[in-house]
């Protein structure tokens, strides 16, 4: 592992596990725009790093108050032009920050990764999605909070349909994706409902929903759970099979 920095001194760590040069991945940590850093997902990276046989290269990209949208796509985009990877993957609003970033590289006209990998993604950020309000309150993600990040990171709700992945008109041209969702996450639909406008514009997608499992299954609880743990071996083989391929 080595902290480094890349364009416009932005922090991040780079996971090798093994010296000879494997293909590599951009990684956007979770935490609703407002949290999380390069040590709150360090175990989740040096896992896919290990399990997938790829080198990972984690962002630690501005986040909100202090810097409102667009500021962290401009983050994962620039790195994603700095580092040319096969895969760019993220979980929650990182997973958002992932798919947005390959868009802003799509109408530029920029190279893509070959691969995207949203984990229980925020993708529409107006939050009209049936599972906001069925598991939005006993679960793991409350919809409260939810709606109080988004408005931290898009205080002008007039962008937020703009501003929405699942919302946007043209899809075409994105990387094959691989999308997990969660049983128990009101982000759920709105995940699973950005695979299936993926799969209509012929973007080759991967998507599963994870039965019984919460908002964040990815970070540290295959630890207590086994169904977690068992989640996150499909994910693995799904990512080494996608990018390897």
């Amino acid at each position: 592992m080595e902290d480094l920095h890349g364009p416009n001194g932005l922090p991040l760590r780079h996971y090798r596990p093994c010296e000879q040069a494997r293909p590599l991945m951009v990684f956007a940590h979770g935490g609703a725009f407002v949290m999380g850093d390069l040590d709150t997902h360090d175990r989740t990276c040096r896992r896919i790093a290990d399990a997938c046989d790829v080198e990972v290269l984690a962002v630690d990209y501005r986040r909100t108050p202090e810097h409102l949208y667009p500021a962290a796509i401009d983050d994962v985009a620039a790195v994603l032009r700095w580092s040319h990877p096969a895969a760019v993957a993220g979980d929650s609003a990182g997973g958002y920050l992932a798919t947005m970033a390959c868009l802003r590289l799509r109408d530029a006209g920029d190279p893509l990764p070959a691969v995207q990998i949203l984990i229980c993604p925020n993708t529409d950020l107006t939050l009209s999605q049936p599972s906001v309000v069925d598991k939005g309150t006993g679960h793991a993600l409350d919809a409260d909070f939810l709606s109080w990040a988004i408005a931290q990171w898009a205080p002008d709700s007039a962008t937020r349909a703009l501003a929405s992945p699942l919302l946007t008109p043209d899809l075409h041209g994105l990387p094959d994706t691989l999308i997990v969702t969660a049983e128990h996450d009101a982000l759920r639909d709105e995940g699973d409902a950005y695979a299936r406008r993926l799969a209509q514009v012929g973007v080759r997608v991967t998507h599963r929903r994870e039965p019984g499992l919460v908002h964040g299954f990815i970070q540290n609880m295959d630890l207590t759970s086994p169904e977690a743990a068992a989640a996150h071996d499909r994910l693995f083989r799904d990512i080494a099979s996608l990018i390897h391929r």
